[in-house]
């Protein structure tokens, strides 16, 4: 509604800083055409019109529903503050975690008091407020980005929280096209030591190099395949060795 109001340039019959003419004031007609404005955006329930419809000025209207709707900081701040701790990334994408985190932060900061200060010291507060935000960010990432914010705590002092959100999200981008570009396994690349030991198995079952050497053809004794027994031109000469009980 205040964006609304500050876009219209209508803050002022909210606020009070444009009491309401006398009726020969010349600019007691243009002053009850924009009151009577705000006053139509305000009614945005039967509740509400009930209870606002014979209200004169905007302002009093404004300060009727400021009274029975406004709500007290603390049980806001501390359901911000809880919300902050349980904060985190989970099955979320870094984007998505720090939209959640950036809303739940920037709210709270919203509670918090304003200084006018010329000295310089209220930057030393504000730098120490970013780091906070640097840290609830880092604290409630994944394990997995445990290298990436490691590297970003060696920094002194600590970058901007959008400095380090753009790090955080080159290395998500880095590990997706990694990922997408690991080639799979299959029957055509599979490694040379996986196609050996399939080439040894016939139907399920493990071959034994050792029961597959040749054999004597006398002594049935398994032998090389180059053992001179085995020779066709030897076998003469192998008979009467195996005879001979060698």
């Amino acid at each position: 509604m205040m964006v609304a109001l500050l876009m219209k340039n209508k803050v002022a019959f909210i606020d009070g800083s444009l009491p309401m003419p006398t009726t020969t004031d010349p600019t007691y007609a243009a002053w009850t055409r924009g009151n009577n404005v705000v006053i139509s955006w305000l009614y945005v329930s039967k509740d509400i019109i009930t209870n606002i419809l014979f209200a004169n000025t905007t302002k009093e209207i404004w300060d009727d529903l400021k009274i029975r709707f406004s709500r007290k900081n603390g049980p806001r701040i501390f359901q911000l503050r809880r919300q902050l701790m349980s904060l985190q990334q989970g099955n979320d994408d870094v984007s998505t975690y720090y939209t959640k985190l950036k809303s739940v932060w920037e709210e709270l900061s919203g509670y918090k008091p304003t200084f006018q200060c010329k000295c310089g010291g209220l930057q030393t507060l504000q730098d120490y407020n970013e780091s906070e935000y640097v840290m609830s960010f880092l604290m409630g990432l994944n394990d997995s980005f445990a290298q990436i914010w490691g590297q970003i705590l060696l920094f002194d002092p600590l970058p901007p929280i959008g400095n380090v959100f753009s790090l955080v999200i080159q290395e998500e981008a880095q590990r997706e096209i990694v990922v997408n570009h690991t080639p799979s396994l299959n029957s055509n690349n599979m490694p040379f030591a996986i196609n050996s030991t399939t080439k040894n198995t016939i139907n399920g079952k493990s071959r034994n190099p050792k029961k597959e050497r040749p054999q004597c053809a006398h002594c049935k004794r398994q032998v090389l395949q180059t053992c001179w027994l085995s020779s066709k031109l030897l076998q003469e000469r192998a008979s009467t060795y195996c005879k001979s009980g060698n």
